[in-house]
């Protein structure tokens, strides 16, 4: 009796200890802030300091959606919502990320071609509307248009239409790919041709009641493209300029208010300096500086954003920081001009960070992928934000979504990169404001601690995304410069969950998970 007397009285004072250390909300983000080793850091925000407005975030159709456009109703229905719903579950998680634009690519013709094309892939030859005989198939690229009106659907604001390649019918060597010496594929003589093509691809996409917003006429022109890889030309700038003209008075002609995105550079440095690319770089002075002879910024259709991509510029994150820097003065020259980030996916080694080789489904390349996010946003100033390929079969780190190499029917697998870039996409919507927050303790970048803030102008709410690639939890506590929020959530991507919701408790130190990312949002009223 005297051995279960004692036994009795340990179990109430471990049930007693147990029940003052339980949080009384019951949260597992919130923090007990009475445990003395408990380090907290505290972010301070300051919503009226503003930078830049979001425009979108988005991803492309290249090039499986041609094939998975055109698989079970079921199927496709499923991979839509992951990359364009805006609704939730029953438990309060996100069913998708919310993509707000959708990248359309038009392609060349080379899919007509098969064998002869010259593209051994064929997953990456494209189909074109523009027929051999002059005349246009609307019924073409079918699988690509399902996912452009799926993404409507979902309330996706934007549609823009890309092209690696001109029409084969049009290309000096009657190929999607050009020849080798960096030449361009298409002779000035056919540049009316060119942009009466992408005209009439606008018109007739939007009698399909698919509204185009934007559309990029050069893709990546710093590369030679003659490896028959894909679609592609080379271009130098004095022609791009001129295929802009061109394109800018054929729009006006046909009363079209799309917008067009140069220049797509290859890489973000190309944007700002002329590296290794003589007549092919420096492209925010060469178009958007009105002492230029390639000056596009003052045409009707143009619009006040110069496209770059992120490829080979992310590591090692001091150099990736410090290009990001560069290019953010660079933009500050041109008046009322924005940058977008619009495409990346994660190739070569990054110097030892993160290789592209291999299929991964995990948290590592999310982490990876949000540092770069964070990077383009906060240091850079993108307004917008575009991922590669949205469906990919390859065993390559290029995919939101992977899919089996099949063409009428297959299986699908999210990955954390979905999640990771649903933290910033599903969250900061077209107009919020990216806003200051900061930490007082903090007197240099951490790549492994990162956040960023943004705000409704509209409604005050508040969105914030911590990334913390470290093996230890973080323990924040958020300081508002005016009043606090009246209720705020929580979304956690990590090895183990996809943007998991929990409410938070007011006023209370959050705790952010090892090797994960989590977007905090706030509600005032």
């Amino acid at each position: 009796m005297k051995y279960n007397n004692i036994f009795i009285e340990l179990l109430v004072l471990i049930v007693f200890f147990s029940s003052c250390n339980k949080n009384p909300d019951g949260n597992s983000n919130s923090i007990d802030e009475n445990k003395e080793e408990t380090k907290i850091i505290t972010l301070n925000i300051d919503e009226t300091k503003i930078y830049q407005t979001i425009e979108h975030f988005g991803a492309s159709d290249a090039w499986s959606s041609q094939f998975v456009g055109n698989w079970p109703v079921e199927k496709k229905e499923a991979i839509a919502d992951l990359l364009f719903s805006q609704d939730f579950d029953e438990a309060g998680n996100p069913k998708g990320i919310a993509l707000s634009l959708w990248r359309f690519n038009v392609g060349a013709g080379s899919a007509e071609q098969g064998p002869e094309s010259g593209i051994s892939d064929e997953w990456r030859r494209a189909e074109s509307f523009l027929q051999d005989n002059g005349e246009y198939n609307w019924g073409k690229q079918q699988g690509q248009v399902w996912f452009a009106k799926a993404a409507k659907a979902r309330g996706v604001n934007y549609l823009l239409l890309f092209l690696n390649s001109p029409p084969v019918s049009l290309t000096r060597n009657g190929k999607a790919f050009a020849n080798e010496g960096g030449q361009s594929n298409l002779e000035s003589k056919n540049y009316n041709e060119f942009v009466a093509f992408m005209a009439k691809v606008i018109d007739g996409l939007q009698k399909k009641g698919l509204p185009v917003d934007y559309i990029s006429p050069v893709n990546e022109p710093q590369w030679d493209w003659s490896d028959g890889g894909q679609e592609g030309t080379p271009f130098y700038n004095n022609e791009i300029a001129e295929i802009v003209r061109v394109l800018n008075k054929e729009l006006d002609e046909r009363n079209l208010s799309t917008i067009i995105d140069v220049a797509e550079a290859g890489q973000i440095n190309y944007l700002y300096e002329n590296g290794n690319k003589q007549g092919k770089s420096n492209q925010i002075k060469e178009f958007f500086i009105e002492s230029s002879t390639n000056y596009i910024g003052n045409l009707s259709h143009v619009g006040k954003s110069i496209s770059g991509h992120s490829y080979f510029t992310t590591s090692p994150f001091s150099n990736s920081i410090e290009k990001r820097e560069r290019l953010a003065s660079a933009i500050e020259e041109a008046p009322e001009l924005k940058f977008w980030m619009s495409e990346y996916c994660i190739l070569g080694d990054n110097h030892g960070e993160m290789n592209g080789n291999g299929k991964d489904l995990g948290i590592d390349p999310a982490l990876y992928i949000a540092r770069v996010i964070h990077s383009d946003l906060a240091v850079a100033q993108a307004s917008a934000w575009h991922w590669w390929l949205a469906l990919s079969p390859y065993d390559y780190k290029d995919g939101l979504i992977y899919i089996d190499y099949q063409k009428e029917d297959g299986n699908y697998h999210e990955s954390k990169m979905l999640w990771a870039l649903g933290n910033y996409s599903r969250f900061i919507r077209p107009g919020f404001q990216r806003i200051s927050i900061e930490n007082p303790d903090q007197k240099s970048i951490d790549k492994n601690f990162l956040f960023s803030g943004f705000i409704n102008p509209v409604s005050g709410e508040q969105v914030f995304v911590i990334v913390n690639s470290g093996i230890e939890k973080i323990n924040l506590q958020l300081e508002f410069q005016k009043d606090h929020p009246v209720s705020m959530k929580s979304y956690t991507t990590s090895s183990e969950k996809n943007m998991e919701s929990q409410k938070l408790a007011n006023n209370r130190p959050i705790a952010v998970p090892a090797r994960s990312i989590v977007t905090i949002t706030t509600q005032n009223h």
